[in-house]
């Protein structure tokens, strides 16, 4: 099938970031094959007919602030390759008991309007974030190394090292502001008492602000399909439903860069490796998975706040207190009673996601590693805890468990979607038990998932960063 040295590089794996990698060594003007083993392209950002017919679905990713900010998406103009990208009214919706949902608006200061006396005090937490969000981008999308913006970093370092809960109930008076910032916290997938976790609570309102929170038009599948147009029109070769059992499977070339987990490389390529650095892959440590499901609807989400409405993303789960207490116990290997629901409504906001007069919704919650509890009553009792009437308006569903979602993707191990655990010491103190992130003591083998620096999100930036690796020390 393949000639030895036919190409300079071979990436395996094609989501978001190894679709970078190919794209990075290919504008260097190497010959490049990407292998997927899929029959489409995407891997963390495909659609799909999940329910009925012409409903589409967003398999996983669905909402993309960080591929606006990324440095390597703002390097490619993509709305050349089709893709378009829509941006809800409002960012950001957390609907809170008796009383109207908190809103993160594109404006600061409307944001801030909205949480009271906590007003002035998010205006001077998340404003100068925004101020210097391309520094901290910058800085934050990279390994940890030698800043090139100390300053900015001085002052947002010791806050993002903090807990989300310490944090938050240091700056925050009110349950609207401290709400607000836990549901952004959540999505660090750790405890949100555990150091560090507070960064997420800053980026994130950050990027709203910044730079929105959109959605691809026709679904997240848009997005991969435009990179591998791109890198298709530089000369790059594609080779999708090809299944690699080993690396030995692969003709002979220049540097081979892998998008998939370190457990996964190690039964790729772990004969390459010694039994120490073997060990460190098998090991790698896996946070909470999730269990998703997705909707087909007869009429839009009837929330109590009609606000609501104008956002695509709500974070749903209630006060900083029972967003910690959920978060928290899937590290416990407990189950959730009141999940924290990631929950996103795109039809609103796209009409090509389902038939005329009809929507499309998902939702998914952290759950332990490899649950195997059915999450479908007590995500739809949080959806109805805000939206009286919602199951009446359910007419289709599809469900994905933790193995569900490993059967998906063999990433997601156990249903954890980024990779491994997010932590700070996890992701970017020694990677993998080395100074260097992306290599591997084998030469010319790298890894360029999100198990690598800066870790989860359609951002691409592990697989720009671990071919820029590639183009040093091996082209």
């Amino acid at each position: 099938m393949w000639r030895d040295n036919q190409y300079d590089a071979i990436v395996v794996g094609a989501g978001p970031n190894g679709l970078a990698a190919a794209i990075t060594l290919t504008r260097k003007k190497h010959s490049v094959l990407l292998i997927e083993a899929e029959e489409t392209l995407g891997g963390g950002t495909r659609t799909k007919e999940l329910t009925l017919p012409d409903f589409h679905h967003d398999v996983c990713s669905a909402i993309h602030p960080l591929a606006l900010a990324s440095p390597f998406f703002r390097s490619i103009d993509l709305a050349t390759y089709g893709l378009r990208w829509i941006e809800p009214p409002i960012p950001l919706a957390h609907p809170l008991d008796g009383e109207n949902a908190v809103l993160l608006e594109r404006s600061v200061d409307v944001t801030a309007d909205g949480l009271g006396e906590d007003a002035n005090n998010y205006r001077r937490l998340i404003g100068p974030c925004v101020r210097n969000w391309e520094y901290l981008v910058q800085e934050l999308l990279k390994p940890l190394s030698a800043p090139r913006h100390p300053f900015v970093l001085m002052r947002f370092g010791p806050l993002a090292m903090r807990s989300a809960i310490a944090l938050a109930r240091d700056r925050f008076g009110n349950k609207r502001a401290r709400a607000l910032f836990a549901g952004n916290a959540a999505h660090s997938i750790q405890p949100l008492d555990r150091w560090s976790s507070a960064a997420f609570g800053l980026m994130l309102p950050t990027l709203g602000h910044a730079v929105g929170w959109p959605i691809a038009e026709g679904g997240s599948q848009a997005i991969a399909t435009a990179l591998a147009s791109f890198f298709k029109s530089m000369g790059g070769t594609i080779q999708l439903e090809t299944t690699i059992s080993s690396i030995d499977d692969l003709p002979k070339t220049g540097a081979v860069l892998f998008d998939v987990t370190p457990r996964q490389l190690a039964r790729l390529a772990g004969h390459k490796f010694s039994r120490a650095y073997r060990k460190k892959l098998e090991n790698h440590n896996h946070g909470p998975g999730v269990f998703k499901v997705d909707w087909a609807l007869k009429a839009p989400v009837p929330w109590k706040d009609a606000a609501c409405s104008k956002a695509a993303t709500l974070h749903i789960g209630g006060t900083l207190e029972e967003i910690a207490s959920a978060e928290g116990d899937t590290w416990k290997e407990i189950v959730p009673e009141k999940p924290f629901v990631f929950f996103v409504q795109p039809s609103l906001f796209d009409s090509t996601r389902a038939p005329e007069g009809m929507h499309t919704a998902w939702g998914y919650c952290h759950v332990p590693n490899g649950c195997t509890v059915d999450m479908t009553n007590r995500i739809e009792a949080q959806v109805e805890r805000f939206a009286p009437g919602f199951r009446q308006t359910i007419i289709a569903r599809h469900l994905m468990s933790p193995a569900d979602m490993e059967a998906y993707n063999p990433n997601y191990i156990g249903g954890d979607i980024v990779g491994g655990s997010q932590s700070f010491t996890d992701l970017f103190l020694r990677p993998l038990g080395r100074w260097r992130a992306y290599s591997t003591p084998a030469k010319g083998v790298y890894i360029c998932s999100s198990s690598m620096p800066p870790g989860g999100g359609v951002h691409g930036m592990c697989g720009y960063l671990a071919a820029k690796c590639a183009l040093h020390d091996v082209f």
